[in-house]
């Protein structure tokens, strides 16, 4: 059953993934998609560090494929019997951070070279379920979670990773009730240079700013639709300080298009809602190509893989593909894509 499975879904996804061919910078362009690994599970986390693609994955697994030998290689962790699903992930110099959701939460340090891992940080609540995980640099890290009183979440380190500290919520910004994030695809969390962008869902969709590691925050209001448990911004990109994007939609009306992309040009005070009644309906992820001065843009979601090369006025259809979750940039013509059941590379 297990052979019968993994041909299934080789047909699936060589059915899916053949080169098509779409229109960048007004020119008909060639592009392919090889899938690394199918399996059955599920990933919305993924990193590149050099010549590996790693990923954070449901049923208690992390590992890599190492892109020169193509090889895959993957642990599991084994902890009180408990069935664990990481959804975040990041990395330093010699090390990758996973991030359990749920109760209890779970931050494991991996060691780059021999996958060896520990445990640094344990939080057990029944509201208790993080989001996303980034480093500023290799020392400075900040993971969000969803509210247990009327605040994010969130735990920060400075030393690495070794250790990690709860920050007190007379420091953080008040949500509304029914406001806070959605473990998506890892993108809850933005940074670019030594600001750190946050946004939420929910019957809010609002962006939080900090440029002093969390000291302090600006709060500003978008136009994405919100108002339910399920509407909001899943998902959020930056070139830089400045240029960024937000995706969503509504989880329970996929279809639904309308409000559900926006773009700032002024660090997020601002927002204009783009491409309304068009393109994509809910993302679950979306990424700046790099070396594109903002102007192309790439997303994932329900209602398959869409590019556009205009700041996202108009969107072009990549793919069908209803099960991509997230994917993350190599270079300006390769990126990996990973979801249910596969990781998969695209080349432009």
């Amino acid at each position: 059953m297990k052979y019968l499975f993994s041909l299934l879904v080789l047909v699936l996804v060589s059915f899916n993934y053949k080169p098509i061919v779409s229109n960048f910078n007004n020119k008909r362009t060639s592009i392919s998609l090889d899938t690394l690994f199918i399996d059955k599970i599920s990933i919305r986390a993924i990193e590149i560090d050099n010549n590996k693609v790693w990923y954070a994955a449901d049923k208690n697994r992390f590992g890599f494929v190492d892109l020169i030998t193509n090889k895959r290689k993957e642990r599991k962790i084994s902890i009180d019997s408990l069935h664990l699903e990481f959804r975040s992930i990041a990395q330093t110099k010699h090390s990758i951070f996973i991030l359990s959701v749920g109760n209890p939460a779970l931050l494991y340090k991996i060691d780059k070279h021999d996958l060896s891992y520990k445990l640094v940080y344990r939080e057990n609540h029944e509201k208790v379920f993080y989001d996303a995980i980034h480093f500023i640099d290799n020392k400075k890290g900040i993971a969000i979670g969803d509210p247990i009183e009327d605040t994010f979440s969130i735990i920060t380190t400075i030393d690495g990773g070794e250790t990690w500290n709860k920050l007190s919520n007379n420091n953080l910004p008040k949500l509304s009730p029914g406001e806070a994030a959605f473990a998506a695809s890892n993108t809850n969390i933005c940074i670019r240079g030594n600001r750190i962008f946050l946004v939420s869902g929910g019957v809010k969709s609002r962006i939080f700013v900090s440029d002093d590691f969390c000291k302090s925050w600006k709060v500003y209001e978008t136009p994405i639709i919100q108002g339910k448990s399920m509407t909001g911004i899943f998902s959020a990109d930056f070139v830089n300080e400045k240029i960024g994007i937000i995706v969503g939609g509504n989880y329970e009306a996929q279809l639904d298009n309308n409000s559900n992309k926006a773009i700032t040009f002024d660090g997020g005070q601002t927002w204009k809602l783009i491409a309304i009644n068009q393109g994509f309906g809910y993302s679950s992820c979306v990424q700046f190509f790099p070396n594109s001065d903002g102007n192309k843009i790439i997303s994932v979601g329900t209602t398959g893989i869409f590019s556009t090369n205009n700041q996202g006025d108009t969107w072009n259809k990549l793919s069908d593909d209803k099960d991509t979750y997230t994917l993350r940039f190599k270079d300006s013509n390769t990126a990996f894509l990973a979801g249910k059941n596969k990781l998969v590379r695209m080349k432009f």
